[in-house]
Formats: C-alpha cells, sequence, structure tokens
C-alpha cells in the first residue's frame, strides 16, 4: 500500500508506519464515559426478576476489586427505580376508597366494613398465581390495585342495603343478614360477569401473552375470593363496625343522659 507525499512522490506505507497484528473488541462499551462491560441474562425458571437482581448485586459486592462498580440500565433500571411504587400505589388506593366512603357515609367508622373485604381479595389473587406458577411482576401489581375497587364494590352493595335497614330499625344482626341476602344475587352476577370478561386475558397466547395471564389469572383469584368468601364475612364486620360505631355516638351518660 502506497501514500502520497507533500512533493507528490509515492513511497510505501511500511516506510512510515510500523505494522503489526494484534486481537482486540470490535466495540468498547462504555457507561457514563467510562468503560464497561455488558452482562445479558435472565431469572432461571422459578425466580423472579427482583431475585436475579438481589443476586447479581450480592455476587458484585464479592467477586468486584476496587474502582469497579455494577450499574443497572434498561428494563433492570427501571424495576430498581421503581421498586416498592406499586405497594405505595396500592395503600393510597385503598386510602381512597376509605376516605370517598367516609365521605358518602357520613362516618368514619362504616366504611371499614367495606375496606376489610380487600384481604380477601389479595389472598384468592396470591393464591391463583402461586397455584398458576406465575410470579408476582407488575402486570399482577396492576391487577391487585384494580381489585380494591372491585372488592369494595361488593362490599358497599351490602354494607349499603344493610345501613338502610338498621335505619328503619331493624336489629344490626338482622339488618346485616337482610343486606347480604338481597344482594347476593346482584353481586354474583355482576362478579361473574367480571370474571368472564377477563377470562380470555388468562388462557391467553401469543407475543405479551405472559402479562396478560398475570392480570387475568390475579384478577380472576381475587373476584372469586371477594364473591364466595368475603360476602360471608362483610356483613359480620358490618355488625361489628356499626355497633362500635353506635356505642361512640352515645354520650357519656348514656341514652338518657
Amino acid at each position: 500500500m502506497y501514500v502520497r507525499t507533500g512533493s507528490g512522490e509515492l513511497i510505501p506505507l511500511t516506510a512510515l508506519v510500523t505494522i503489526r497484528e494484534v486481537t482486540g473488541p470490535e466495540i468498547i462499551e462504555r457507561y457514563n464515559v467510562f468503560p464497561s462491560a455488558k452482562i445479558l441474562g435472565g431469572p432461571a425458571p422459578g425466580y423472579s426478576s427482583g431475585q436475579a437482581l438481589e443476586i447479581m448485586e450480592q455476587l458484585a459486592a464479592e467477586a468486584l476489586p476496587d474502582g469497579y462498580a455494577l450499574e443497572w440500565t434498561g428494563t433492570s433500571f427501571q424495576e430498581k427505580a421503581t421498586g416498592g411504587a406499586s405497594q405505595m400505589v396500592f395503600l393510597v388506593g385503598v386510602v381512597m376508597v376509605l376516605l370517598v366512603l367516609a365521605a358518602q357515609y357520613e362516618r368514619w367508622t362504616l366504611p371499614f366494613a367495606v375496606i376489610l373485604a380487600v384481604p380477601f381479595a389479595v389472598f384468592g389473587a396470591f393464591l391463583a398465581v402461586f397455584l398458576r406458577g406465575l410470579e408476582n411482576d407488575i402486570y399482577f401489581q396492576i391487577g391487585l390495585v384494580t381489585l380494591v375497587g372491585l372488592a369494595s364494590k361488593n362490599a358497599i352493595l351490602i354494607v349499603e342495603f344493610a345501613s338502610l335497614k338498621a335505619q328503619e330499625g331493624m336489629p344490626l344482626v338482622d339488618a346485616a343478614i337482610e343486606g347480604a341476602r338481597l344482594r347476593f344475587r346482584p353481586i354474583v352476577m355482576t362478579s361473574l360477569a367480571f370474571i368472564l370478561g377477563v377470562t380470555p386475558l388468562a388462557v391467553s397466547s401469543g407475543a405479551g401473552a405472559a402479562s396478560r395471564h398475570s392480570i387475568g389469572t390475579g384478577v380472576i383469584g381475587g373476584m372469586l375470593a371477594a364473591t364466595f368468601i368475603a360476602t360471608f364475612f362483610v356483613p359480620v364486620f358490618f355488625r361489628w363496625v356499626a355497633a362500635l360505631g353506635s356505642r361512640r355516638a352515645l354520650p357519656p351518660g348514656g341514652p338518657g343522659a
């Protein structure tokens, strides 16, 4: 190979440089200007992405020498940045339902009879996901936020009618049983309609089916528990909460004071 000099003459390139063959990377990775090595991987079957991230951080702390650090990028970075946000969103949803019901009933105690139905829905969702072998991912957590409103909806129907019966003079126990009896069929009908509506998500296939499986399975399990388990406990919660509210409403000297 020849190159042209300033005077126009051609001289061999070997007269100017020393050439030797070496090996090296075709692409040099950098992260925030620093040289870096990219590691790609995923969790083994039966483990969540959060567990994989935790193991990688432990290995990096034990094996990396001084001057080296582990940093996350892409979806792993987003998962680390938003870790714990889903629990906060779930709590905010529960608080919002509680505040709305407190404004509706104009009482602070009665809404707790509705909110106490939410743990049954959460239990059913986790049980369904566990039995199907799915992970507690972000899509499942979105379904949990949805279950806050759905489980509360079933309990609201019972508490609303039981409260009306109690205001008519019916004893609290009878009012709770009557409210559950009158609203059981509408609760079952609306819940089954929703369950059948999300069934295609739980049995879907193709690209992105894993996310649909998490949402559909969690919501179906939660709705089944909120419908066929929580329905029998909501009247009990109403009885306890209503009796507690009645005792607090009495003046210190009793009814005749």
